[in-house]
């Protein structure tokens, strides 16, 4: 792994109850009831490291932080580890792709 190639993204999945959050749901008009909801980020660190940084309160989204369950790296690991550029973009896809398959998404 190159000095540069060290990002990644990751998926949290949130407590369904961020469907109260008129924000989310109004980011989210295609939700599919049943889906999972999630947070779609990208990071210089380790996910579980960033996770743990959401939970805490440490330059966290608020709806990790309150509605946070775990990571599901099935969604995410095959992508890691990648330039910044490329994460920056994968983020940005990841969380659209999801976002079709009626997935809740907030991505920051």
């Amino acid at each position: 792994m190159g000095r540069h190639e060290h990002y990644h993204v990751y998926v949290v999945e949130l407590s369904r109850d961020v469907l109260c959050k008129s924000r989310f749901k109004k980011a989210n008009p295609d939700y599919i009831p049943g889906k999972p909801c999630v947070y779609v980020g990208m990071t210089g660190l380790d996910p579980d490291v960033r996770f743990d940084k959401h939970k805490a309160g440490i330059q966290s989204n608020r709806y990790v932080q309150e509605f946070g369950l775990r990571l599901l790296p099935e969604l995410y690991e095959v992508y890691n580890p990648m330039p910044y550029e490329a994460a920056r973009e994968m983020e940005v896809e990841l969380a659209i792709g999801l976002r079709e398959e009626g997935y809740g998404v907030w991505q920051a």
